[in-house]
């Protein structure tokens, strides 16, 4: 039957999103961490989970334009576990819609303090340049106190 097919279908798109879920969560945490070359890691590895799910979206595809009323399921509690395996399938792509976010709310925090560091990191070499660059006599202070 074409419903056996849907639900096996279902079934790979719901256990590959709880997949990528958990990459996201590992991949949250390295970013961080700061942990940047386990990240990249990570982010080839979701390659993989990321095409099957494109696979399965295709093989969903002549699905979308049926009727579900029309559709012959061998049973009413078929019909009602791949229903909620749909449902759960939309809460884990809201999930990950979420986890992406964060991640790349957390990247751009990161960007922003390495950018902060960077300056700070060039100031102290523009100071220790013009340190270096002064006569030697004015490189030194007088702590001296005139009491």
């Amino acid at each position: 039957m074409d419903t056996e097919l849907l639900a096996r279908l279902v079934q790979a798109r719901r256990a590959c999103l709880a997949g990528l879920r958990d990459i996201g969560k590992k991949q949250i945490e390295l970013i961080e961490q700061g942990n940047m070359t386990a990240l990249l890691d990570v982010l080839a590895a979701k390659h993989r989970p990321l095409a099957e799910l494109q696979r399965i979206e295709r093989a969903l595809d002549p699905f979308r334009g049926e009727n579900p009323a029309g559709r012959r399921w061998a049973s009413p509690e078929d019909r009602a576990a791949c229903a909620r395996e749909i449902d759960e399938c939309e809460a884990l792509l809201a999930e990950i819609v979420r986890q992406e976010k964060r991640c790349e709310q957390a990247l751009l925090r990161q960007r922003g303090e390495t950018a902060a560091r960077l300056a700070r990191f060039r100031l102290a070499g523009q100071v220790r340049g013009a340190y270096a660059a002064a006569p030697p006599d004015a490189r030194h202070i007088d702590l001296c106190s005139e009491r």
